[in-house]
């Protein structure tokens, strides 16, 4: 499980993000973004956030850390903003805790000089997971005491959304192709097979299991889907080895 907190004091909405994310303090004296579980898209980009973030830190990419976030009521009834009084109201229980990266910049493509090796990870990464949100007008990427720290994956595994009818499809996700021309790290394409051959063994079903297991059951419920938080669990893995097995498919075709 992911270590667990609770908000003491919440400080500011980041309004850059359309899911109104909050800056907060927890009762472990640390700073969080907190995404929210009221937020317009549910908890399906929470379990991304985890699934995703997750399998890049075991894969050797820096993430911040994640933790499980327990919102009080109190918190919220003495939010004088209306619109955030009325996300933290519909948040009330656990949320997710992103560890705040203080003074990070922001990637612009220009002043961090990339590792191409590097590079080349994170774009295979992103097609296997389908994370359509690290383009030049959003790369989701900080600079951080002179490193590459990947950030927001909550647009990743698009095929959960669609799960609310009961369809499971692996097939369709499995061979998407991925789309690359406006991702901020694509001139580094040539990067990719080595980060390929380096990551793909590396993305066992157990580890697929490991970091679908750190998601809490009470954000794998899709109603009126009758599927349990195991069945959910168990499709998670199943999409996600379905598309490790098509890579043909999905690979960026500049690489």
């Amino acid at each position: 499980m992911l270590p667990s907190i609770a908000t003491t004091r919440y400080v500011t909405p980041l309004r850059e993000g359309g899911s109104l994310p909050g800056l907060v303090e927890a009762d472990d004296l640390g700073t969080y973004v907190v995404k929210f579980r009221g937020a317009g898209q549910g908890t399906p980009v929470l379990v991304a956030e985890i699934v995703v973030g997750e399998l890049a830190r075991r894969l050797g990419l820096r993430v911040p850390e994640l933790k499980l976030i327990d919102l009080d009521e109190r918190i919220a009834r003495y939010e004088p903003d209306e619109e955030v009084q009325d996300l933290l109201s519909s948040s009330i229980g656990r949320n997710l805790a992103i560890d705040f990266l203080p003074r990070a910049l922001g990637f612009d493509g220009v002043s961090y000089p990339v590792d191409p090796d590097e590079a080349g990870r994170v774009l295979w990464l992103d097609a296997l997971v389908a994370n359509v949100d690290r383009s030049w007008r959003n790369p989701n990427l900080l600079v951080w005491h002179g490193r590459l720290w990947l950030i927001d994956h909550g647009a990743a595994l698009w095929f959960h959304h669609r799960w609310s009818s009961g369809r499971r499809d692996p097939e369709r996700f499995a061979t998407t192709p991925y789309d690359v021309s406006d991702h901020v790290l694509a001139r580094h394409l040539s990067a990719v097979p080595a980060a390929a051959a380096a990551l793909a063994p590396l993305v066992t079903r157990d580890l697929l299991h490991e970091v679908v297991g750190l998601v809490p059951d009470e954000w794998l419920v899709r109603f009126p889907d009758p599927a349990t938080p195991g069945e959910l669990r168990a499709a998670y893995v199943e999409h996600l080895v379905a598309r490790l097995a098509a890579a043909p498919a999905w690979i960026p075709a500049a690489a």
